[in-house]
């Protein structure tokens, strides 16, 4: 199999990043791509949520992933040897983050014309990664069982951003102090109208969910170009 491509990104030299976000967005409408930013703390399962999703979705619209981290390339791999789409490597130079113009640069590395999606996993932290604008149509955050219930409290700006939050590795719900309704109310007071979708990675518990609601944004905004 063909090494993963890494890409170098360098820092936006824009002051307005919002006015950058803003023109990107634009210019992925007129081709049709739907670009979804997903965040989370590390090891709340990100990249198994994408394989998950993918493979659901793979066959219906075309897929790509932009894996975004300090160093390495072990999650594009991963996605790449577990789904057999397309994955490159965003390495971000030591920041926490991307902004519009780091994400354009990583877009410039995929062929135009050739995807209907693209997901952007960004690098895994709950707080430099919100106060950056993509250029994404929506933004999605997991937040896992193990992390706790309060995280929507802690970190407000993260859940205030977030379309989607997807609650994961509910399975081990019964071994922690984790109450579902709770989680959501806190979601709720950050975002009233953030989608929360409960699931398992893992064994696959409520991925469908989360892959059709996925499937119907990607239609939307390709059928209102």
């Amino acid at each position: 199999m063909d090494e993963v491509k890494i890409i170098e990104i360098k820092k936006s030299i824009f002051a307005d990043n919002g006015q950058d976000a803003d023109a990107l967005r634009a210019e992925l409408k007129r081709k049709g791509v739907y670009l979804l930013n997903l965040m989370s703390s590390p090891g709340s399962g990100k990249t198994t949520t994408l394989i998950q999703v993918i493979n659901r979705i793979k066959d219906r619209i075309r897929v790509a992933v932009m894996e975004a981290d300090i160093d390495s390339d072990v999650d594009a791999v991963k996605i790449r040897e577990a789904t057999g789409i397309d994955s490159i490597q965003l390495h971000t130079g030591g920041m926490c983050h991307l902004d519009a113009e780091m994400t354009r640069q990583g877009l410039d590395n995929l062929p135009d014309g050739k995807y209907d999606l693209v997901v952007l996993e960004n690098v895994g932290n709950l707080v430099c990664p919100a106060e950056f604008d993509t250029g994404a149509v929506r933004n999605a955050m997991i937040l896992s069982v193990p992390e706790g219930d309060d995280k929507p409290l802690k970190y407000p700006l993260m859940f205030s951003v977030c379309d989607v939050v997807v609650v994961n590795k509910i399975d081990v719900l019964p071994y922690f102090d984790f109450n579902l309704e709770k989680c959501a109310e806190y979601v709720r007071m950050r975002n009233p109208k953030a989608l929360l979708i409960p699931i398992c990675a893992k064994t696959g518990e409520g991925v469908d969910a989360l892959a059709d609601w996925l499937l119907a944004e990607v239609k939307s905004w390709k059928e209102n170009k």
